[in-house]
């Protein structure tokens, strides 16, 4: 179960099949597509807001099955040598990740371009690819007993750099939208720190929490990269605000608080490095309590209706959106929960229809332009095959020879997509 690349709609694989959602508005959650032609899928990723799905099943967990699914057409399919873990996707490239091996796939054509082995294993099939195609880089783990972060660039096909992020194994990682940014995690899930790519210097350092160890499920940044959003197999969910505090902050008041916050201030000149830099660490900007705990949750950031929202699905087959304040934080209010699972017309929970609307002020102060041009309107990309409200989509936002979902030529061709050399992947 995960969102899509840009947070706009929702891919859910189940014991007979697939389902793929739009989510326009807080209220409204379509179903756009419900497939039972394969059934016990654990993979289904959706390419943006297009009719390109690919998908992966425990009834043959080593074969990748692309469609074309408003055309109810198998693009084509491909075979690997062992079980497929996890698969990312951009408008340029197909990551398949294998437990000890990675595959980069050409997404204009499909063809095999590079296969990267006897990486460290990788029992989880942990990997982020940016969804930025100009800016193709992969993040896998590049030790199976250090947090070591591998960076390849996906387009030039060459290893970019290492990162040594933690001392741990790694558990999570996540690239910003522009794939400017990459966050981490260990398995301890008590530090996430993110990095600056290509360079990968360190630009942040947050702490989740100092007295239990916990698994991080979920990273993600906002599509404006001010927030990131960080969940586990506990309750809370943490949002943290990326931004540098300076000097000039303007004087606050003598307030009782204000006074204490400069005495422990002064007090961490006094204490070893160590604990002095974990205690000046950032806290959570946001925070959100789950009325459940030890499920597998995903997140996403997005904006929706033009305010702030905070998605978090569940592997119950539930999707809750809550509002997130951009000024203050605090906790985060919940607002809707949908029903994924639910037959025909999606079912929903009318017990949070009773959570007060935002007033139009809340609204007025919170809304914002963001800085990265929309992903899900591009002609060939969209549901109706066309730009959507007759918007002009910028050049930057094709990839080179773009991928046309909805021309009869289809894509890929199939003629195409040839057999590979032994020891590589190969279509079946």
């Amino acid at each position: 179960m995960c969102p899509d690349r840009n947070n706009s709609s929702l891919a859910i694989g189940t014991t007979t099949g697939y389902r793929l959602f739009s989510l326009s508005s807080v209220e409204q959650l379509d179903q756009v597509h419900e497939s039972n032609e394969i059934p016990d899928v654990y993979i289904v990723e959706r390419l943006f807001s297009s009719s390109l799905v690919v998908v992966v099943s425990h009834a043959k967990p080593q074969q990748m099955n692309v469609y074309h699914f408003k055309k109810g057409t198998e693009i084509c399919n491909y075979s690997y040598s062992s079980k497929i873990l996890s698969i990312r996707l951009n408008r340029q490239r197909l990551v398949v990740c294998l437990e000890e091996s990675i595959y980069i796939h050409n997404i204009k054509d499909m063809k095999l371009l590079k296969t990267i082995l006897d990486t460290p294993p990788n029992t989880t099939g942990l990997c982020a690819l940016s969804i930025n195609h100009a800016n193709s880089y992969l993040a896998y783990p590049g030790s199976a007993t250090s947090g070591e972060i591998a960076l390849y660039d996906g387009n030039t096909l060459k290893t970019a750099c290492t990162i040594p992020a933690h001392d741990g194994p790694l558990a999570a990682l996540a690239f910003n939208s522009t794939g400017s940014k990459l966050a981490s995690a260990s398995e301890k899930g008590t530090v996430i720190r993110v990095f600056s790519i290509p360079g990968g210097q360190k630009l942040y350092e947050f702490r989740r929490g100092m007295k239990r160890y916990v698994n991080i499920s979920s990273l993600v940044f906002s599509m404006d990269s001010q927030f990131l959003c960080a969940s586990s197999n506990t309750e809370t969910v943490h949002i943290f605000k990326l931004e540098h505090l300076t000097d000039s902050r303007p004087e606050e008041p003598p307030t009782w608080s204000g006074y204490m916050g400069k005495m422990f201030q002064a007090a961490t000149n006094y204490l070893p490095a160590q604990v002095s830099g974990m205690m000046s660490q950032d806290r959570a900007f946001a925070t959100v309590r789950l009325n459940i705990s030890g499920q597998r949750n995903i997140c996403a950031l997005s904006t929706i209706q033009k305010l702030p929202r905070l998605l978090v699905t569940t592997s119950d087959g539930h999707l809750y959106i809550y509002n997130l304040d951009p000024q203050d934080g605090g906790e985060c209010v919940l607002i809707k929960n949908h029903s994924l699972l639910g037959s025909g017309k999606m079912e929903e929970n009318k017990e949070n229809d009773l959570q007060p609307p935002v007033p139009q002020s809340y609204a007025a102060t919170v809304a914002r332009q963001s800085t990265v041009p929309s992903t899900s309107t591009m002609p060939g990309y969209s549901e109706d095959g066309g730009a959507l409200r007759g918007e002009v989509i910028p050049e930057h936002e094709f990839a080179t020879g773009p991928v046309c979902l909805d021309d009869e030529n289809e894509f890929p061709p199939i003629i195409l997509c040839r057999g590979a050399q032994p020891g590589k992947a190969k279509r079946s």
